[in-house]
């Protein structure tokens, strides 16, 4: 697989985040962390939050039209919708979230036991998806709540558990996502690394393959994302 010219090796989607209320009266996402990328929200419409939990506690980022925030592996995140919240997704490794990187904040025991963690995450079939994605993000928050408070308290004992728990979930299917890594981001870098010395000894030939690229978006419903309704692009020209 060649490298795409997509800047970055990052994927690109458009997420209308959701607008029910979970139990505690909170509309949006499904709480969730990466393990191994990084996520950028560049806001274009509405108002709303991005209610996190990392090494420094709980923390709550206002979103508004023109904001711009990301957040490395680790940051369980939670995308809080206040008024018409609309975002663009960038997405580093692109491919690698879909590979399984993500795990949503259900309660331990379920995060603990891989079964019950891939029948909580499940969507099914196209008809109840909107139900069942409602669902999973209702228990993603109730962990997300236990998370939260306890960080609150000082105590990371939870949060650890969490860390270790997802890790273990997902070990056996990270042995490929070093592959992903070099085929996209690192080789993009090690093309750029390649054209920087080419023009460094005067080698300009690379110039002469210059081109245009247009992303073209998933045709038709949105999808059911984590955070919200999802329209994805294909930028792997």
């Amino acid at each position: 697989m060649s490298a795409s010219s997509f800047p970055g090796g990052t994927s690109l989607s458009h997420l209308n985040v959701y607008e029910g209320a979970a139990p505690d009266g909170v509309c949006g996402g499904s709480p969730h962390m990466h393990l191994v990328s990084t996520e950028a929200y560049l806001v274009t419409e509405g108002r709303g939050a991005l209610q996190t939990i990392d090494g420094g506690g709980f923390q709550e980022t206002e979103l508004e039209a023109g904001s711009v925030v990301w957040f490395t592996p680790g940051t369980i995140h939670r995308a809080v919708n206040r008024d018409g919240l609309k975002v663009i997704v960038l997405m580093s490794n692109a491919g690698l979230p879909e590979a399984g990187d993500a795990v949503m904040t259900f309660p331990a025991e379920t995060v603990a036991d891989p079964d019950a963690y891939a029948a909580a995450a499940a969507l099914g079939d196209l008809d109840g998806r909107a139900e069942r994605a409602a669902r999973r993000r209702d228990l993603a928050v109730t962990g997300f709540e236990r998370l939260r408070d306890a960080v609150v308290a000082g105590d990371r004992g939870p949060l650890e558990d969490f860390y270790q728990a997802a890790g273990a979930l997902v070990r056996d299917r990270a042995a490929d996502w070093g592959r992903l890594v070099r085929e996209r981001p690192l080789a993009q870098a090690e093309q750029s690394l390649a054209q920087a010395d080419a023009i460094a000894r005067g080698d300009l030939t690379h110039l002469g393959e210059a081109l245009v690229r247009q992303a073209i978006p998933n045709e038709g419903e949105r999808k059911f994302g984590m955070c919200g309704r999802l329209r994805t692009y294909d930028v792997n020209g």
